[in-house]
């Protein structure tokens, strides 16, 4: 008669629901990570194609004392590197905030236990996938003004 008074029950099928579910989220974010990145690295291509079309007397002024092309490419993508790492520093400093000041008001506001967390690993992919993204959009207007003639250079 024991078995009239005992159920056993197996959860297994609500954990692979909820594995399902799991995945689903991390698909999702990671395509919004990957079209903000796309858009940010359209920003910085941007960017650097108009600094390429305003500064095109300077290029030319280098190349003409003796500039080689691959150094008006290195300048053009240390400078794409140098926006997107000073972007990934404030993504990270005001997400960081964000984490921290919304954990601090639940627990303000509630009794969760919940606290933000931070990993060294997460903080170095971060700037590690910007630095990548400054260096694909930045390549382009980089070689644009590498490029750019001496004779429209110095064209009035």
């Amino acid at each position: 008669g024991w078995t009239d008074r005992v159920a056993v029950a197996n959860r297994a099928e609500r954990v692979a629901q909820v594995q399902q579910g799991m995945m689903l989220f991390k698909l999702f974010m990671g395509a919004i990570t990957g079209i903000s990145l796309l858009v940010g690295g359209i920003g910085v291509m941007n960017v650097l194609l108009a600094a390429v079309a305003e500064r095109t007397r300077e290029i030319g002024v280098r190349r003409a004392v003796g500039a080689a092309r691959r150094h008006i490419l290195a300048q053009f993508l240390a400078e794409s590197v140098t926006i997107s790492g000073v972007g990934s520093v404030a993504g990270i400093i005001l997400g960081l905030a964000g984490a921290y000041g919304i954990t601090a008001l639940i627990r303000a506001n509630s009794r969760a236990l919940m606290y933000a967390g931070v990993s060294a690993g997460t903080i170095v992919v971060a700037v590690t996938a910007t630095v990548i993204v400054g260096l694909t959009f930045g390549l382009y207007p980089a070689m644009k003004a590498s490029r750019a003639c001496l004779s429209s250079a110095f064209a009035v």
